[in-house]
This record gives C-alpha cells, structure tokens and sequence, in this order.
C-alpha cells in the first residue's frame, strides 16, 4: 500500500487500476493516494508514461484502463459501416469505455453476404501491430434484432413485417394475437420474438407509425428507428413555457447597432447576426471590425435544470424535410432565444478585428442586449450585393461591410490552406398538402459562405479565449487522416494521373491544392469523394487536437446554442471564465466534458443518419412511378458485386448489380476503383459516366436498383402514377443551413 500523499510508483498505480471493474479517472486516482494538487503533474507524467508502454488505455473522456491482450479467436460484432461501406467491429464484451483496436474484416475468401450491422461472427484474429488487426471469419453465428421497423402485411393466418432496414433480409411472422390494430400496408414498430413460424422468426407489432405512402410517416420512421426523442418532458416545457424578458441588468446595449440576421427562407429560429464596419483605426487600413452576436440560451437553460437535460440528452436538433425534431421547446427555440427583428433578445458577443489579409488581431466577448435590424435571406443579400435589389430598407454601407470582411476572410482561409471540397447540397422539398414535390439543389451562394466565414471567426476566437482562460472547452475536432486512408487515396489518384503532395507528413493545403488542379476535370466529383472519404470523422472532445479540415490549432462550437449542446457548454464556459454572469459552467462540470462529448458526438451521426434515411427514401417515394426511366448518372463506388452510381438530377444513389454489365465475368482492381470485363475488355471505373435505366424503387428501405440503358435508345415507357405519393399531411417546414 502507498503512502497517503505519495506519488504512487508504476506498479501501484497500474495495480490500483487493474483492480477496478471499470475505467477510472484522475479524480479517482487522486483520492486513492491522497495526492495534493503540486502532485498533479507527477502523476500526468506517470500516466503519460504509462500510455506510451500500452499498459493503460486512456479513452476520449479521459479515463484509464489496464492494456488488455487480444484472443486469437474472437466474437466480433458489426457495430456500424464506415464511409466506404466497410464494415465497424468491435469485439463482444469488451470494455465500451477503452479504445478498441482498429479491426478490418477479411474479405479474400468470404462467401455469401458480407456481415451486416447486428451480426455477429467467430473469427480468428491476425495481429499486424499493437492497435491494428485482420479478422479472417471462420463462422458466422445467428444474430437477432431485439426489435424491427418495417411494413405490415396481413395474411391469412396473421401477418407479416417486411424490414425498412436493408440489412435485415428475412421477414418476420406476426400471430393474429400480436397483430393489434396494424392494417396492412402501414409502418409499424415490432418487439422480436424467440421462435419460428412458418419459417420466420416471430415479432409482436408494439406501435403504429402510419401509412407506408404517407411521406409524413417516412419520416416518422426515421425518427423511431434512430431513437431520436421527441417528446419533451412535462417539467421542461413548463420551464420553457414560464421563460421571459431577460433582464438588462449587466448587459451592454447594443440595441441601437445594426445587427443583421441571415437565413433559408424558410427558417424559423435565428440564432446568430452580423455587423461590420471597415475599422476606423489609421493602423489597420484596410482592415475590419466586426460583431458576431449569438442568442443568449445559457440564461434559459442553467445547468442542472430540465431544460438543460432534456437538450444533452437529445445532443442536438434533427431537421428533416417536413418537420424539425428540436433540442429546446419551441417556446425558446423560436421566441425568447431567436433573434427576432424589432424584437430584444439577449446574446453573447463576439467583438473582432481583422485586418485586410484577415489575420485576427484581437476580439473580445461580452453579454449584451440586442435587437436585430431585419430578418434577411441568403437569396435577398446576395441580390444586394449583386445590384438586383434595393437595399433602402438596411443602413448604408452594411452589406458592403460584409463583403469586404468576407474577402479578406476568405484570403486568408486560402493562405492557411483550409480544405474546400465544393460538393452538391440537395433536399427534398415538400409541397402544401404533405406530398413529396420534387428534389433541389441548393445554390451555394456567396452570402452563405459570408456566415459561414463569420461563425468560423467567432468559433476560432471562443476556443481561444477558454484556452487562455484555463477554462474547459468543448472543442470541435477534426484528427489528421489516417495514414492507411491516405495510401490508399495515393494509389487511387496515380491511377488517374494526379498525385497528393506532403509525403509522410500531408497537411490541409496538400489535399487545398489537389482541390485546385481539380477545375474542368471530368472526374472531378470522383476525387472530390475520395478526398473526403479519405478524412477522419469531426467529433467533440475535451482535448485539443485541431480541425484539420479548417487548417486550424483551435476551434470550438459557440455560434448555434439553440440546435447544439456543444455550444452551449461553450457559452457556459465563456459566462465562468470571463465573469460575465448566470449561468455559468459549474466547477466540477468539466470532470464530465470527456462523457459529454462522447454522447453529443453519438447524437450527432444519430442526427445525420435519421436525415440522410429520410432523403433517401422520400427521394425513392418521388420516384417511384417512374422505373423504367432513363437516367444520366456517375458511378461514385465501385465493388466487387456492381456499382454505385449517382443520378445526376437527384443526387440519389442507386446500386447498378456486376450482372446487369453482360455476359461475362468482371476482375475488380481495389487500388483503381474499377470493373473490367474478362472478355470485352470493357472498364467501369469511379468517375465514369452513363446512362441507366431504373429498374426498382423501394421507399420503404430506401433503396434504388439501375442497369445500364439501351444503347441507342430509349428505356421503356415510365409506369404510371403510384399511389404512393397520396399521402396527406400538413407542411412543417424549418430547414436550416448546416456549418462547419
């Protein structure tokens, strides 16, 4: 046993957390040994050393457990797909709080289906080094979902569940007793049942989604199957429902500047506004002043509260095509915490100063009472900007102002080498009587890219100002790209004559100048796609790694406090550190920042994945009535099994299956991203472009099925109208601009 107050050697302290049942942390450690704060750093170095041995694992919420050794033959369990279709394994009964070795699935010699998400496989595990491992599958072991969604169809003996989840091949029996009030062709949630029937597995129906044409239903669907809450608890919303007016007590007045809100047109909360001036300072000639005010939610949402449970558990709001699933009730969301015009509304400030390269030179953060000068639109501005429209109703000069910081703002984006992958938005539109309208593109104007430069400034400062402060920070987080993805985006682009400049050391202006060489490239979305393919995924975390993507040291979330909860941790953090009031971050809230991170994050690709579900089957409803159809189209993937390609005027992906190619055998090169015929000597390759033909649309899954169009001629007649598209609901549009 140590002495109380000592510094515990290397072998007490890894005994001390071997023998916990889970990991632990410093806060754990300390009191264990009784250590003082001058101790602190001794112990820093102990743990670090630790690390570096691999005889501690530290996760992400910084908690440490004891190395463990990998068995040469494991369970492993498909947790998820990465961005390339691969599959994500973890191995069963493993620690969920230490980090997991990287394990790539074996593919040579598999046969049948590759494993889905839920599957679960005995493979015997080949170590390649301390945190990488091939996993060769010697058995696939049956794997049950505990529940299912999909579409109810009745029988004569009961009924049965056809799965919305493409990963779920098989159909579930449903008894008469277990039926409820299901109708057939309705979406419905199921519990999965031990047994078989008639040669399925069994499930009893437990909830009622709605019609499997009604796109209201669509979405109500992705919602459920991504465990998305939507109800808010009785307690929260009558806190919100009590809010009001807050007080001016401590705040500047900046009621009488000229802040400006800009926004989709169909927006409904507004979070942040904007204000500029060419700085007055004869020192700065050329440079810029501006204000970033963001809605004041801290002063609503204190910490411990309901509300502010409520938006951690939820992480984040969902927005999707006809309705937005919200952090905070509406009642702060779209009154007291929107920047309304003519209206007063407190915010937090962020006062910065550039100069006319757009290097920062200073900022400061206050709390402030506001009331925005005009509610604007991206489209309204950019006509501004551009001569189209008159602009009597805003002070003199304002939109001017904007764009000249913007300019220098984005000359020095393109100094420091940020990556700009300029790839198609598109959303599915919604008409009045709730059916599906049609699929846009949305422009991506000057004036988004103006706000979207302004919040990066405003998040850049944030993250410093809490650094300099000593304060815990929430910090927005893009790791460097793995060197395995960058090799194999290296041999890719030898292939098709570009190459990736920065060899073992690549940085953000590497991949900024293969963007460049890109222009009038016919493979240009092909490179773009694997660029981005090729870079780790953004996450929240206590620790500082940087934003690769945006080439910056520094960077937090401190611009959308009403859809993010990240950012109101920052503001908290902003409010402590800087003494600027109620509703600061509490002293041992940080302790939680690494636990918090790791759920936002969670809630995050939970978000994004309810979204792009709903995108992909409302666009599928669309076309639905028109298989048959012929299609331009671009091939973004390319597998063993056939192709993927995307159909230009939706941006849908589609799967066009190897068989549908001809009569042949097709090898497939992995490093080239490509099928060629054994025979025809014919090539498919990513980047390639041709015509289709839409041979199956299934809504309920999402799932789009293409062959190669007739050459010469055309596809077969579209079929007719489906009534698929009859659903009827009222519209609840409240898109909102994503950024960085």
């Amino acid at each position: 046993m140590a002495k109380p107050g000592v510094v515990p050697t290397r072998e007490e302290l890894l005994g001390f957390i071997r023998r916990q049942s889970s990991p632990v942390g410093k806060r754990e450690i300390v009191r264990e040994f009784r250590l003082t704060a001058s101790d602190r750093a001794a112990l820093s170095d102990l743990l670090d050393s630790l690390e570096e041995d691999r005889a501690i694992h530290r996760a992400r919420n910084r908690r440490y457990s004891a190395g463990r050794v990998i068995p040469s033959v494991c369970v492993l369990e498909v947790t998820g797909l990465n961005r390339d279709g691969e599959p994500v394994l973890a191995i069963v009964g493993s620690d969920k709080d230490a980090p997991s070795p990287r394990i790539h699935l074996a593919r040579g010699k598999q046969r049948g289906r590759a494993p889905g998400v839920g599957d679960r496989v005995l493979a015997r595990m080949d170590r390649k080094n301390e945190n990488y491992y091939v996993a060769h599958v010697m058995r696939r072991l049956e794997s049950r979902p505990s529940s299912v969604f999909g579409i109810f169809r009745a029988t004569p003996n009961g009924g049965r569940i056809e799965p919305a989840s493409r990963r779920l091949k098989t159909h579930f029996h449903v008894d008469p007793a277990n039926i409820g009030e299901a109708v057939d062709g309705e979406f419905v949630t199921a519990d999965v049942l031990p047994g078989r029937n008639f040669g399925m597995p069994l499930a009893s129906i437990t909830s009622r989604i709605g019609a499997a044409d009604d796109p209201a239903a669509i979405t109500r669907l992705c919602i459920a199957e991504n465990d998305i809450p939507e109800a808010f608890p009785e307690e929260a919303l009558a806190e919100a429902d009590t809010a009001g007016a807050a007080p001016m007590d401590g705040r500047e007045d900046l009621r009488d500047l000229a802040l400006i809100t800009i926004d989709d047109a169909t927006a409904r909360d507004f979070d942040d506004a904007v204000w500029a001036e060419p700085d007055p300072s004869p020192d700065n000639s050329g440079g810029w002043h501006l204000v970033v005010a963001i809605a004041d939610v801290a002063w609503y949402v204190r910490p411990g509260n309901a509300l502010d449970r409520a938006a951690e558990l939820r992480g984040n709001s969902v927005y999707l095509p006809d309705r937005v699933v919200p952090m905070l009730p509406e009642a702060l969301s779209n009154e007291w915490c929107s920047l309304k015009p003519g209206e007063d509304r407190p915010c937090l400030t962020a006062e910065i100063w550039i100069d006319a390269g757009g290097n920062k030179l200073r900022h400061r953060f206050g709390r402030a009472m506001m009331r925005s000068a005009a509610r604007m639109t991206y489209d309204r501005v950019q006509k501004i900007r551009d001569g189209g429209e008159d602009e009597s109703d805003l002070p003199a000069g304002l939109v001017d102002a904007l764009y000249g910081a913007y300019g220098s703002l984005m000359r020095q984006r393109k100094d420091r080498g940020a990556i700009d992958l300029d790839m198609p938005e598109r959303r599915v539109s919604i008409a009045e009587d709730g059916t599906v309208e049609g699929v846009e593109t949305r422009t991506r104007l000057d004036s988004h890219r103006l706000i979207e430069e302004f919040m990066i400034l405003a998040n850049v400062s944030a993250a410093e100002t809490l650094q300099q402060a000593g304060q815990p920070c929430m910090y927005r987080v893009h790791d460097d790209p793995a060197a395995d993805r960058v090799e194999a985006l290296r041999r890719y682009l030898g292939t098709i004559g570009l190459s990736l400049g920065g060899g073992q050391a690549v940085r953000p202006r590497h991949f900024a100048q293969l963007v460049a060489r890109l222009k009038d490239r016919k493979d240009a979305d092909a490179v773009q796609d694997s660029i981005l393919r090729c870079q780790a995924q953004a996450v929240y975390s206590p620790d500082n790694l940087g934003h690769f993507g945006l080439a910056l040291r520094n960077y937090a979330h401190f611009t959308s406090p009403i859809r993010r909860y990240s950012d109101l941790l920052v503001h908290r953090a902003l409010i402590r550190g800087l003494k600027l009031g109620a509703g600061a971050l509490p002293n041992d809230a940080g302790e939680r920042f690494g636990e918090i991170g790791t759920h936002i994050s969670m809630t995050e690709r939970r978000a994004m994945a309810a979204e792009r579900a709903a995108f992909e089957r409302l666009a599928t409803l669309f076309l639905s009535d028109r298989v048959g159809a012929r299609f331009p189209a671009r091939v973004t993937g390319v597998e063993r099994f056939g192709l993927f390609v995307e159909i230009d005027e939706f941006g849908v992906s589609a799967l066009l299956p190897v068989s549908t190619l001809g009569d042949e055998r097709f090898d497939f090169d992995a490093g080239r991203l490509s099928l060629t015929g054994q025979k025809s000597r014919r090539r498919f390759a990513a980047g390639d472009r041709l015509d289709v033909m839409l041979t199956e649309a299934d809504p309920a899954t999402g799932r789009l099925a293409v062959e190669p169009a007739p050459a010469g001629g055309t596809a077969r007649a579209p079929r007719a109208a489906s009534p698929i598209r009859k659903g009827k609901r009222p519209k609840r549009q409240n898109a909102r601009r994503r950024r960085t």
